[in-house]
């Protein structure tokens, strides 16, 4: 499933980035890299989500979460 998919409250683990080159670099600047744990705290109006990601909010757009496959955690 897409991280955009996801529901608000539950957790994530990052299990790839189906985005630019550059994008993808960016992401993993910021931490989002396969494997990483991460938590959708929020979803705003306009499709743009707040995560929780090693200890700092993020917040992506519907065109870029929309590319972000995750698998939700068993235990969150």
């Amino acid at each position: 499933m897409t991280l955009y998919e996801g529901t608000t409250g539950k957790q994530y683990r990052v299990e790839g980035l189906e985005t630019s080159e550059e994008v993808t670099r960016r992401l993993q600047a910021l931490g989002l890299i396969e494997g990483t744990p991460l938590k959708l705290l929020n979803r705003k109006k306009r499709g743009a989500l707040i995560l929780y990601v090693r200890g700092t909010r993020l917040a992506l757009g519907k065109d870029i979460s929309s590319h972000i496959l995750v698998k939700e955690e068993e235990n969150g």
